[in-house]
């Protein structure tokens, strides 16, 4: 074999070695990440996940169309997972989430989603949700004294909570917005920031965040920033 041959078969050798070793890093990396993802919205394993959609305030029966974008990306989020989406509309799914990850979106107010109602209730004592009127303080939330206020159309809020009832093995999400827009900008919110979020709060299995939605003239849903984490508060009963 001439020296030249035998510099060309080992400069192919090295680049098929090469790009393997680079594929697998790849992979690898790949695997890491949505193993990390799938733990930060427990759906390890490809566990099944129920979304708890509400109605359109005020109107059994519709969906309001940023609810809808919600919904399906969560849906999104599970198909990447491996995980199996099921949806249950608020009035039918009385029970526990038990080994399913739940996903429960939209506020009670105007009987849109009783099912969220019943979590803050249960489990998040120190948030009050204010009701609508025609005051600043229509739909706001009321958190160790601090108002979270809606100005629709241009800055709103969203309570974003995550944690795990018994005797239930999987977490809920709680996804209330003051509209349907802030639904959408929370779910938005968790899936680009969960990495984020799993390295600042103190522990990724139970929290309770305030969402801010800004700009929404000119950004609409994509500019959602953390506004203020009530973890400590939220769980705590109101005082």
């Amino acid at each position: 074999m001439s020296a030249l041959l035998l510099n060309v078969l080992i400069g192919l050798v090295t680049t098929v070695l090469s790009g393997g070793g680079v594929w697998l890093w790849n992979r690898a990396k790949q695997a890491r990440t949505l193993h990390r993802k799938a733990a930060f919205f427990g759906l390890e394993g490809g566990a099944p996940c129920v979304v708890v959609m509400n109605d359109k305030y005020s109107k059994p029966g519709s969906m309001a169309q940023d609810d809808v974008h919600a919904l399906v990306e969560i849906a999104l989020l599970g198909r990447e997972l491996g995980s199996p989406v099921s949806i249950r509309r608020s009035q039918e799914f009385r029970e526990s989430n038990g080994s399913t990850t739940e996903f429960c979106i939209g506020g009670p107010l105007g009987g849109s989603n009783p099912r969220t109602g019943g979590h803050l209730a249960a489990h998040l004592p120190g948030v009050t949700l204010l009701p609508y009127g025609q005051d600043d303080d229509s739909m706001a939330f009321l958190v160790d004294g601090e108002r979270f206020r809606c100005d629709r159309g241009r800055r709103e809020h969203a309570l974003v909570a995550k944690f795990r009832p018994d005797p239930a093995s999987r977490p809920i999400f709680v996804i209330c917005g003051q509209t349907a827009l802030a639904n959408r900008a929370a779910v938005h919110f968790l899936q680009h920031r969960h990495r984020d979020l799993a390295g600042s709060l103190e522990t990724a299995e139970r929290f309770c965040l305030i969402i801010r939605v800004d700009a929404i003239e000119t950004y609409g849903f994509q500019a959602p920033t953390l506004e203020r984490d009530v973890t400590s508060t939220a769980f705590a009963p109101a005082t």
